[in-house]
């Protein structure tokens, strides 16, 4: 069996498993909410802010609750299999780690990807974003949130994968992929505010390179070191 037959194998697993219980989906998906409402009352209504001022608030609000809810849902993906004894059977299987690890990736970015579809309009709404006074360049932001969430579940299914052996799993996993995840936080929000402001300026072309290198790097590493992560 091909790598990518591996890979797809266990996303597809994955995934049945968090349709049949949702609970993992439903918990990530109450985590985001949850995040929304507190900053959306902390920060109060967008009434006498500039526009520039709302897209920042709403774009770091989204993007919050977006990088918040990816550690959950990957150390989901993990917890499960580690308590039932199946993480060790399936590293036993005859097929590269990375293989393994993509499809991980794939079982954590696909519900991630339908929650993130719905938390950046209700986001944008809820902040006044939407509002702005001009139509919104919904591709752009439909390709960052791609670029974006794709990012976050590379970098937290890895961490994940690093975590899932320890005891205080729950607490080192936010503790060790967050502070990677600050470059990718910044230039995700950068784009999505001046997308929400001024469109496809140079500004937001540069962060988008950064932010396409930094997956390509983040996939590339996590993929080669996955097997020596999961084991130690």
């Amino acid at each position: 069996m091909s790598a990518l037959h591996v890979a797809w194998a266990v996303a597809a697993k994955d995934l049945r498993l968090a349709g049949r219980t949702r609970d993992a989906l439903l918990a990530t998906a109450f985590y985001v909410a949850l995040v929304l409402l507190v900053q959306g009352f902390a920060l109060g209504a967008p009434d006498g802010r500039s526009a520039g001022a709302t897209a920042n608030l709403a774009a770091g609000a989204v993007w919050t609750a977006l990088t918040l809810a990816s550690a959950v849902a990957a150390g989901r993906a993990f917890s499960a299999e580690s308590e039932a004894g199946a993480l060790e059977q399936l590293l036993l299987y005859p097929a590269p780690p990375a293989a393994i690890y993509l499809g991980k990736l794939l079982g954590v970015l696909l519900p991630l990807l339908l929650i993130a579809a719905v938390t950046l309009p209700t986001g944008l709404l809820l902040f006044g974003a939407l509002g702005a006074g001009q139509p919104l360049p919904w591709p752009g932001l439909l390709g960052v949130l791609l670029l974006g969430i794709f990012g976050l579940s590379a970098a937290t299914t890895f961490y994940a994968s690093l975590t899932v052996n320890l005891r205080a799993r729950e607490a080192l996993l936010p503790a060790l992929a967050f502070p990677l995840l600050v470059p990718l936080v910044i230039a995700t929000v950068r784009i999505t505010s001046v997308l929400l402001t001024g469109g496809w300026t140079d500004e937001a072309l540069s962060w988008a390179g950064f932010l396409l290198a930094f997956d390509l790097g983040t996939v590339v590493l996590a993929a080669w070191l996955f097997g020596y992560a999961v084991e130690g």
